[in-house]
Order: structure tokens, then C-alpha cells, then sequence
């Protein structure tokens, strides 16, 4: 056998492997984009309870939580972060709600959010966020059982939680 049969033969057998790898990553505690330690995509979670409408953070304006990095508008708004992160700071991580309370983990936009009872929620996108809406009320309860379990347990790779 050659040098070169042997590497093609090594290269067809682990191919599988590279494929199968990013599909058992692990659910990180903070949703942040491929390749980013930003939380909520550089938006200020702050701002969603005093301002009522998604804002994006200012690096000037930063902190670390939870091993991700959250932005803020203002220095204010970063204080009142401070004086209680975990009041502010998206549920469930910032990934989707919804998808949370199915059992698995999607990635939350900020442009698709709610806060019920004091807590921020992300979903999906806006048709996930439509069927969130229709029944928060059971389905919250139900994320945040299945929470804790998702984090750190593999991904439901390439679900799509809009059910398409």
C-alpha cells in the first residue's frame, strides 16, 4: 500500500468525524454568535426594561457575566447591570424560549423579545415568538425544567424551531 492510498484511506475514514463534531458541541450557559463572547448580539439587556425597545450596547460600556460579554448604552445602564445581573441578563442564556421549553437549545434575537413578570425572554424569530406568545404561560414553566439539563448536553444540531 502507498503512502498515498493510506492517507486517502485515513482521509475517507475520519471524515465522518469532522462532520458529526459540531453537531455534539456543547450548549454554552450564554448564547453569543459563532465566534463571539457577545451576549444578547451587542444589545443592552438593560434597555429593554427602561427603554422598551431593543438598543444596541456600546463596547465602551461593557461586562462580563456568565463567561460572555454584555453591552450597554450608557454607563447607567451598565450599573444597573452590575447591581443585579441576573435580573437583567436574557432567561435561559439568551437562546430561544421556546425552543427551550421543547428541549433543546436555538439562538434568541434580540429583535424578538418580551418581558413577563421582571424576566427577559428571546425567541427565534417572529413566528416562533407568535406560538412563545400563545401559550407562555405553560411553556415558560416547562424551559425552565428543561433548562438546566440543556446546558452542557448537545445541541439539537440543525433543528430549525420554526418547525419548517
Amino acid at each position: 500500500m502507498t503512502l498515498r492510498s493510506i492517507f486517502a484511506a485515513s482521509l475517507i475514514a475520519l471524515t465522518p468525524v469532522a462532520l458529526v463534531a459540531p453537531a455534539l458541541a456543547q450548549a454554552a450557559p450564554v448564547y453569543t454568535a459563532r465566534n463571539s463572547q457577545v451576549a444578547v448580539s451587542g444589545h443592552d439587556p438593560v434597555a429593554y426594561f427602561t427603554d422598551g425597545v431593543p438598543t444596541k450596547g456600546d463596547e465602551a460600556f461593557a461586562t462580563t457575566h456568565n463567561g460572555a460579554e454584555y453591552r450597554f448604552a450608557s454607563q447607567a445602564n451598565l450599573d444597573t447591570f452590575l447591581g443585579d445581573p441576573d435580573r437583567y441578563a436574557p432567561q435561559f442564556g439568551g437562546y430561544c424560549a421556546w425552543a427551550v421549553s421543547q428541549g433543546y437549545t436555538a439562538p434568541g434575537n434580540p429583535d424578538n423579545w418580551a418581558v413577563v413578570d421582571g424576566k427577559l425572554y428571546l425567541n427565534y424569530n417572529t413566528e416562533v415568538q407568535n406560538t412563545w406568545n400563545a401559550d407562555r404561560e405553560t411553556l415558560i414553566p416547562a424551559a425552565r425544567t428543561n433548562w438546566p439539563g440543556l446546558v452542557g448536553e448537545q445541541h439539537a444540531a440543525g433543528h430549525d424551531p420554526s418547525g419548517s
